[in-house]
């Protein structure tokens, strides 16, 4: 199998895995047991994650909140927001975010409506990106909270956070971002950012699936309403026993991203330009959606000129990619993000997406490549 959906999920690294296996069955003490040893131990062991974690993002260690990944921190950073605000009195009832967002941000949005908040769903360009004026028009109104995602899920679109957060902090809001498609694959740096709040998952970029964090801006103090009430554990934000051996492995994966994430970048764009290339070749009319330009190195979302995707897909079984969200594979329906990148259904319908990762090889996407144009011209290639 040619593996091409990195988007969706990484292999976990195999050094990242060995940095987990201790705390699975020696060091299995809990880390909220700080009476012993062995509890003491795995307490280091978390905050010496929390460390690396911190190193890679350029922030305060103690800014830091481990959950199980970007939907719940994403939940806690919206849902927290929102309803802290409200308890203290605060006026403020709009939040805005972006029509392309992942679904587990424009689900805790859409649910606010319930509570009385009042959701905005801004539109992208063809190219996927937000125009700066519309978020300055949509900020004319008191808002309390701005959600727009670093790097888009299907597209590997880059929003130009840098450009957005002047803006929210023109306009009074406070800014959050999911980072999901963007830790590993990117710089980044929390104060020249701006953000308040922040996403982040382990799986997405080689480090263990069931464990990520929430960049919770200290100064000046963020302030949430906790999702799960509990012991207390991540200073109140997040209760529940801290799972160590995922929290090793994700910090152990932000070190290795710190560490390789320049020379990473490099080669994986010259393997997309290389795909593509002969991807344009063997398809003439093939297409790419969405800004080539400003995208992470591994993404690819083509749209074909004349077949379904699924049909393709399904032509070439051996090459592992989607056609979108893998949170929407149980559903099958249009991609949400073209569709609001002005895409019509048949041209939906006619795109899928590549994702090119740390462990993919030149040969691989090179028959990869061939497999996808055999199956476009309706001949089926086995597995």
């Amino acid at each position: 199998m040619i593996y091409l959906d990195n988007q969706a999920t990484t292999q976990c690294d195999p050094r990242v895995l060995e940095a987990m296996l201790p705390w699975f069955g020696v060091e299995y003490g809990n880390p909220h047991s700080a009476e012993h040893a062995m509890g003491q131990t795995a307490a280091d062991a978390i905050e010496h994650a929390r460390g690396q974690l911190a190193e890679l993002l350029h922030a305060d260690p103690r800014e830091l909140v481990f959950t199980s990944g970007a939907t719940e921190s994403n939940n806690l950073a919206i849902k927290g927001a929102a309803r802290h605000a409200r308890r203290t009195g605060d006026p403020r009832r709009r939040i805005v975010t972006l029509v392309t967002e992942h679904p587990c941000v424009l689900g805790p949005v859409r649910d606010l409506a319930e509570e009385g908040f009042e959701p905005v769903m801004l539109p992208v360009g063809p190219d996927g990106r937000l125009d700066p004026q519309r978020l300055r028009d949509a900020l004319a109104v008191p808002t309390l909270l701005v959600s727009v995602m670093a790097v888009n899920n299907e597209t590997g679109v880059i929003q130009d956070l840098a450009a957005l957060a002047p803006i929210v902090r023109a306009g009074g809001a406070m800014l959050h971002s999911d980072l999901a498609q963007a830790v590993g694959k990117l710089p980044l740096d929390m104060r020249a950012l701006d953000l308040d709040l922040a996403s982040i998952s382990g799986h997405k970029f080689y480090g263990p699936k069931g464990i990520g964090a929430l960049f919770v801006r200290r100064r000046p103090r963020v302030r949430l309403v906790p999702l799960l009430s509990g012991g207390g554990q991540e200073r109140g934000l997040r209760s529940g026993t801290l799972p160590t051996p995922l929290v090793v492995g994700l910090g152990e994966a932000a070190q290795l991203a710190a560490l390789e994430l320049t020379k990473e970048a490099a080669r994986i764009r010259a393997l997309r330009d290389r795909v593509l290339a002969r991807l344009q070749a063997l398809i003439p009319g093939m297409m790419v959606n969405g800004s080539l330009e400003q995208r992470i190195p591994g993404n690819l979302n083509l749209r074909l000129p004349n077949r379904d995707a699924l049909a393709v897909m399904a032509m070439a079984p051996g090459v592992c990619l989607s056609t979108g969200s893998a949170c929407s594979a149980a559903e099958i329906q249009p991609s949400h993000v073209l569709s609001a990148m002005g895409l019509e259904p048949d041209q939906v319908a006619r795109s899928l997406r590549l994702g090119i990762g740390r462990f993919t090889s030149a040969d691989e996407l090179d028959r990869a490549a061939d497999m996808l144009a055999s199956a476009h011209d309706g001949v089926a290639v086995p597995a």
